[in-house]
């Protein structure tokens, strides 16, 4: 990683399907997948839920936009990894990454198990909640060697697979990148320890200093075991709403995330809901607190006029 702060923007893929009828095809996101890259942006992100958030499978979206760019790197934010085989996951993400030329990547993370929607979730894929760690766990050691095009042969409490490999292999050095989720706020060490089985992290909702303390977590667990920490890649995912009044920009955001969740469990964990001077003071402030990568989501229904806005208020000055 260089010194150089990459942005990504996150693409709205629940956000095209949470207010009624679908639409007929994808090129809002596409669109605004061009537009960031012809900007400058890094990356660009998608989310990924099965029944509990409705939205766009995030492999497939992530091939359709590889198809209409060439630079920006994409990926998601965050994928729930122990809902899917190893196997059948690495297969799909080694394609993505052959029709990107090498620009796949995922944070992936346990999610959660917190409302009957998202114990739902879990269930209807056949998965008890209760084990998604360990799943997650598994799944990364047989996941990351899979996409390097090695052979794998593991026997574990929720996966059991002898001598296999597959075809096509990431076109990346390393294999698929993975960012493993993990938070400050959490009282998991284990959250911490795990991020050394991936390329990174990738944290959201923690307030600067939290997301500092998960930073010097992980440091300490890749230092007991030889993993060199620079190399990590530390991303920060984070929530805005840009307008010149704020109590619009708070109202708006309100409604947003109350219609994506169900409820705005996170309150000022999100944010800042304001003029574009306040977000790149946000921006900065976990910048300095270690992120080496800040992922942008608008909480709008205007996802389109909120990049326009980012693009040319935000992101000169970061």
């Amino acid at each position: 990683m260089t010194d150089k702060l990459n942005i990504g923007i996150l693409l709205p893929t629940r956000g095209l399907l949470m207010q009624g009828d679908q639409p007929d095809d994808i090129e809002q996101l596409i669109s605004m997948a061009v537009t960031s890259e012809e900007a400058g942006v890094d990356s660009v992100w998608v989310g990924d839920s099965l029944t509990a958030k409705p939205r766009l499978e995030p492999l497939t979206t992530l091939s359709a936009i590889a198809s209409r760019t060439s630079l920006v790197r994409l990926g998601t934010a965050v994928m729930l990894g122990p809902l899917r085989h190893p196997v059948s996951l690495a297969h799909a993400a080694t394609t993505a990454d052959l029709i990107s030329r090498g620009r796949i990547i995922l944070g992936m993370g346990v999610g959660g198990a917190f409302n009957e929607a998202q114990r739902s979730e879990w269930m209807n894929a056949g998965i008890d909640p209760k084990y998604r760690g360990g799943r997650f766990e598994e799944l990364l050691k047989i996941f990351k060697p899979l996409t390097r095009g090695e052979n794998v042969t593991f026997h574990g409490r929720h996966f059991d697979v002898d001598n296999v490999s597959i075809k096509p292999v990431s076109p990346q050095p390393n294999g698929v990148p993975v960012l493993v989720a993990a938070h400050g706020r959490s009282k998991l060490e284990r959250q911490f320890q795990r991020v050394t089985l991936g390329d990174g992290s990738i944290s959201i909702s923690d307030y600067p200093e939290e997301y500092s303390l998960a930073l010097t977590r992980i440091r300490d667990h890749a230092d007991k075991q030889g993993i060199d920490n620079a190399g990590l890649e530390k991303a920060f995912y984070m929530t805005i709403n840009l307008h010149k009044d704020r109590v619009h920009a708070a109202e708006e955001a309100d409604k947003f995330l109350k219609l994506y969740y169900g409820i705005n469990i996170w309150q000022d964990r999100w944010g800042p809901w304001g003029p574009a001077e306040e977000a790149i003071s946000r921006i900065g402030s976990y910048e300095d607190s270690g992120a080496g990568t800040i992922i942008i989501r608008f909480a709008s229904f205007e996802q389109e006029r909120q990049l326009d806005i980012f693009l040319s208020e935000v992101l000169p000055y970061l």
